[in-house]
């Protein structure tokens, strides 16, 4: 009897829980089908689970643990292989979008479908940020800043600078005895440069070095959890992180008013934040310090993380390949062999002879779904196939999804950059940076300061892993958790 009690003890409050999970989820269902009406039966299947938790849990359990594709691959075992589910993730009902047609779709309609981030991201980097201003002033900020980013002029004014960082970090971390954590000691090269890019004119002390490093982990840890504002939780640590760095660049952007006005007419601009003190619109009113101070941050942040992150992906898999390292190699000795015995270093026309290095960085954005996703809100209700996408709804299209389907891609899981011979940039199959007018306006400076790492890399040195079996960590980008602790040995020159 005792031991009847103890069972019962045990299973009842395992059954009230059950029971009380499925009576939440059924609520929830049951407010938004009240909520849209005759639409409610419309809308892609799917399911909305918790309310105002809805599917985050289980997001957050594939993306922690892995492996991240069994997140939609619940939704394609209950409701079969479709191109649109519904959700309610990071607070919000959301559709998640899995076909390239449909992702191009929701990419490009600038007028149905805007940016809505999740509060853990929009709340960090600011109403200013190209994350989330409207579409017009948006356009307008581009505009201004694009030039100094992308502009031909510009990138090959950085090649030297870039050249030169990576040089010396791939010299310095060879003559190293003991590993060395590679993504981390690229995270510093990446942080460098896109620093003297965008603050060139304004040298960085040592000490802030170290502590905008903490301070971009905090924030880059806290992507895509719950919004939970309390000391300890990885929300808290980013808002505390961004109000930090929101002081040490108007700290920086009082310093250059300083010097100025103290040159007058004689002052000129150096660097990214020179120029946006000095943008004037068609009106002739200038930035603000609030939107400099955001603009500067979140393309500080953006430059970076995805830079090296992409960086050490490439590194690994070529490692791992040594037929398609030694292809990649070949290339670049090639590179070399016809350059002008005067010329001195990467010239931005060699930069764009590296075919096969450029598909090499494809098909690691493509493997390692560095950017797995972006995130869209509906502005009217959208039909699409027969089914609705409601208005104000979350969309993500789901580019992880694709960039691992099989018939898309054939063998996925394998690193082959030929598979981008004869690829179609079109059709929304592979948009790593975005499509429309909110495509990553950085894309292309990050693509060169890849290239120029891997073709000093593939040249003249090879990595050796400590763990190389080390188990990955998804969020906010998928890494191996040791941050792949291995050395980097000098090569041989012929």
């Amino acid at each position: 009897m005792e031991l009847m009690i103890n069972w019962l003890s045990l299973i009842v409050p395992f059954l009230g829980f059950v029971l009380g999970f499925g009576v939440l989820k059924r609520l929830n269902n049951l407010y938004y089908a009240l909520k849209l009406g005759k639409k409610w039966d419309e809308l892609p299947p799917g399911d909305l689970s918790w309310p105002l938790i809805g599917s985050t849990l289980s997001f957050l359990k594939y993306f922690t643990f892995g492996p991240p594709e069994r997140f939609i691959g619940d939704f394609s075992r209950r409701y079969g292989k479709l191109d649109m589910y519904k959700t309610h993730i990071f607070g919000k009902p959301t559709i998640i979008v899995c076909k390239p047609e449909i992702c191009r779709q929701v990419l490009t309609d600038e007028t149905k479908f805007i940016p809505s981030y999740p509060t853990s991201i929009t709340a960090v980097f600011g109403k200013k940020s190209l994350l989330q201003v409207p579409k017009e002033e948006h356009r307008k900020l581009r505009r201004l800043t694009m030039a100094p980013i992308s502009g031909h002029a510009a990138l090959e004014m950085y090649i030297d600078h870039i050249e030169h960082s990576v040089i010396s970090g791939l010299e310095e971390w060879s003559s190293m005895k003991k590993p060395l954590e590679l993504l981390t000691t690229i995270k510093q090269l990446t942080f460098k440069v896109i620093w003297n890019i965008f603050m060139g004119s304004t040298p960085i002390k040592s000490t802030s070095i170290g502590e905008m490093e903490t301070l971009n982990e905090n924030i880059a840890l806290a992507f895509l959890t719950l919004p939970l504002n309390f000391p300890g939780l990885p929300f808290h640590k980013a808002l505390m992180a961004g109000k930090r760095l929101n002081e040490i660049f108007q700290s920086y952007l009082d310093e250059k008013r300083m010097v100025k006005k103290s040159k007058g007419e004689n002052w000129e601009a150096k660097d990214m934040m020179d120029l946006l003190m000095e943008v004037r619109d068609e009106d002739g009113e200038g930035f603000d310090d609030e939107t400099i101070r955001e603009l500067i941050f979140g393309m500080l942040f953006g430059g970076q993380e995805t830079t090296a992150f992409t960086t050490m992906w490439a590194v690994l898999f070529l490692t791992d390949n040594p037929h398609i390292f030694q292809k990649a190699k070949e290339e670049q000795e090639d590179i070399i062999r016809r350059r002008a015995s005067t010329q001195k270093g990467v010239s931005f026309s060699e930069i764009k002879q590296m075919k096969f290095l450029s598909q090499v960085i494809d098909e690691t954005l493509r493997l390692s779904s560095v950017a797995f996703s972006v995130f869209r809100e509906a502005t009217v209700d959208v039909e699409i196939n027969g089914k609705i996408i409601p208005k104000g709804w979350k969309v993500i299209p789901w580019f992880r999804g694709l960039n691992m389907d099989q018939k898309l891609h054939p063998s996925p899981q394998q690193f082959n950059p030929s598979r981008w011979d004869n690829f179609g940039r079109n059709s929304g199959v592979f948009t790593p940076f975005g499509l429309g007018v909110w495509m990553c306006p950085g894309r292309d400076l990050a693509r060169m300061e890849i290239s120029i790492f891997l073709h000093y890399f593939v040249l003249n040195y090879k990595i050796e892993r400590l763990n190389p079996k080390c188990k990955l960590n998804y969020l906010p980008i998928p890494r191996p958790r040791d941050k792949c602790l291995a050395r980097v040995i000098k090569t041989p020159s012929k």
